[in-house]
């Protein structure tokens, strides 16, 4: 899976940039967390970090067009994101098992 960052716009007010890419894959559409694990990587950022909010893959083709938030903490993501949004992307849980513990 080969990603390419089309699009980044610093939000500086809300602590994230704002990035458009695009995903070639070989098999099926890849799993939102597939993608957030393999944006994290080229982005250099730890995957709590970022939150994917769309995939957009056309019939047939071997791309996929997406949207994410990449924030400056993970911190800064579970305040101002959406629950849902987070439990998409997994974000959080690993302070809840702990806590569980």
């Amino acid at each position: 899976m080969d990603i390419e960052i089309l699009d980044e716009e610093e939000n500086s007010l809300l602590h994230r940039t704002d990035v458009t890419f695009e995903v070639v894959h070989d098999d099926a559409s890849p799993s939102r967390l597939s993608v957030r694990d393999s944006l994290a990587a080229t982005l250099d950022q730890d995957a709590d970090q970022v939150v994917v909010h769309k995939l957009d893959t056309k019939f047939g083709m071997r791309k996929t067009i997406g949207y994410a938030k990449v924030y400056e903490t993970a911190a800064d993501a579970a305040e101002i994101e959406e629950e849902y949004m987070l439990d998409r992307n997994k974000i959080g849980e690993e302070t809840e098992e702990e806590v569980a513990e």
